[in-house]
């Protein structure tokens, strides 16, 4: 892939239509991508990943723990997770929509 042109609505209905929390939009060997989506009062299940990540949030509001750190986050929030560091969202309070980029890819 050399070139990717995407557009949210796009992605947004093709994680719905899914029915999974996480949609994977693009993936090459150094990155990946994807968005993920947790309903108001839901919980993340997420466990360490071997990659570094970031997050952009999107929309909604929740909080969200990394090692000892916790904030509150909303649409805007950009947030890096190193690899095997432990994290999840939580107290989702507004249906949150998150973009999020490993590097390298996912495995």
């Amino acid at each position: 892939m050399k070139t990717l042109f995407a557009s949210l609505p796009e992605i947004e209905e093709q994680r719905a239509d899914s029915g999974k929390s996480y949609r994977e939009f693009m993936r090459v060997p150094a990155m990946s991508a994807g968005l993920y989506v947790l309903p108001a009062g839901g919980t993340d299940r997420q466990k360490p990943h071997r990659e570094d990540e970031v997050y952009y949030v999107v929309r909604g509001q929740a909080r969200f723990k990394a090692g000892s750190e916790d904030r509150e986050v909303s649409a805007g929030s950009v947030i890096f997770v190193a690899a095997q560091v432990g994290h999840r969202f939580y107290d989702i309070t507004e249906e949150l929509a998150v973009l999020v980029f490993f590097a390298p890819a996912e495995t």
